[in-house]
């Protein structure tokens, strides 16, 4: 397979998991990293079966199914490491240690290998052992109880898993990752980078931290501040055709741009920031949004200063102009998912591939790491590798 992308020559070996880890080197893969996946042999996870084709965060590997319990699939994984850049697990902390493929057992066979530990909890503390999944971590972080509709009787709302998985989880770990390999670049040496996913969801909640302390933000009130819902500039709105689209001009230019675009008075411009007019605003604003369609409203605002853009659902976005323009989706396979992100002027990234089945390089890998044939049968006929 052939890599482009400013991380052309990294290679990464990644025990295979779920959520996170599988996102966090899917972006590095996007970028031209060779990440060798090591699946198990008998497959694992949500017990939701699919086509490969659909799997767009396993994209862009190679695969080699290895049974990592037998002595033989452990020496074959750390003969992997010796090539290896980075390797990525996510593992309940000591699993890997147990395995005898712990940060110490491939720190013995390659010294400069940065080992990135993805887990919900942590390495260390109370809950450290604990299963749970993204929901749960960001219960812990504030973040949740701030997420969804105020008033009596109303719940947080699961914000998909993009705040502990992904955004806390998968991003960090990254930005871990390409630091250490920063740092590496002094020393010589790797380390051990341990994402946690209540770390990171607290880290993404810190200007958050920031407006509660100066008191500009009532955290016992959901729904009722500046950023989540509360206010009557920044929410979502229903249209004649039953969509929506959101509105978000905070600052007062804006908002005024909005006001004379959509003729609401005057004096809502002058008293954008009053608490005490904000039920009013609402109802104004709600009820001129439901005069028109959500294509009529993007005819009249998109494009203005008026912060507003159309609530596209995921089978909408790709065939948005503006993702057109910017060739912001791809089709892989026959699937539509994301491009690359970001991007670069002088090493852009390729067009990704689509997830391989497990096993699928098993041979060509082994053989990179100095299996002969005749080693490559053996294992094999010893169903520790297929």
């Amino acid at each position: 397979m052939q890599r482009q992308g400013p991380l052309t020559g990294l290679r990464v070996i990644e025990l295979a998991s779920i959520g996170p880890g599988p996102m966090c080197c899917m972006l590095l893969a996007d970028l031209g990293a060779d990440v060798i996946r090591v699946d198990r042999l008998e497959p694992s996870g949500l017990g939701i079966a699919m086509d490969k084709r659909f799997e767009v965060s396993g994209r862009g590997r190679r695969s080699v199914a290895i049974d990592t319990r037998r002595p033989e699939g452990r020496e074959a994984v750390l003969k992997l490491v010796v090539g290896a850049d980075v390797l990525i697990e996510g593992f309940r902390p000591g699993v890997a240690e147990k395995l005898g493929l712990g940060p110490a057992d491939c720190e013995a066979r390659n010294p400069r290998l940065v080992y990135g530990r993805m887990t919900g909890f942590g390495q260390s503390g109370p809950l450290a052992q604990a299963a749970g999944h993204d929901l749960n971590y960001v219960a812990l972080t504030g973040a949740l109880a701030a997420i969804g509709p105020g008033g009596p009787g109303s719940k947080p709302v699961p914000p998909l898993n993009l705040v502990g998985d992904y955004g806390g989880g998968a991003l960090y770990l990254a930005f871990g990752v390409m630091a250490a390999l920063f740092e590496r670049q002094r020393s010589g040496r790797g380390q051990v980078v341990d994402a946690a996913m209540v770390d990171g969801a607290a880290s993404l909640a810190g200007i958050f931290y920031g407006l509660v302390a100066a008191g500009t933000w009532d955290a016992s009130a959901r729904g009722a501040n500046l950023l989540d819902g509360g206010a009557p500039f920044y929410d979502c709105y229903e249209t004649a055709d039953r969509r929506f689209v959101s509105l978000a001009p905070l600052e007062p230019k804006f908002f005024a741009a909005l006001v004379a675009a959509i003729g609401l008075d005057e004096r809502f411009v002058k008293r954008q920031y009053d608490r005490k007019l904000w039920p009013e605003m609402r109802e104004a604003i709600a009820a001129r949004m439901r005069a028109k369609t959500r294509d009529e409203w993007c005819a009249l605002l998109e494009g203005t200063d008026a912060c507003f853009a159309p609530v596209l659902a995921f089978d909408e976005a790709p065939a948005h102009r503006h993702a057109q323009e910017r060739r912001g989706f791809v089709e892989v396979d026959g699937v539509v998912q994301p491009a690359p992100a970001p991007r670069f002027d002088r090493t852009p990234a390729g067009m990704p591939r689509a997830a391989v089945a497990a096993g699928a390089q098993t041979d060509d890998v082994l053989a990179e790491a100095g299996y002969d044939a005749a080693a490559i049968a053996a294992l094999r006929a010893q169903g520790v590798v297929k």
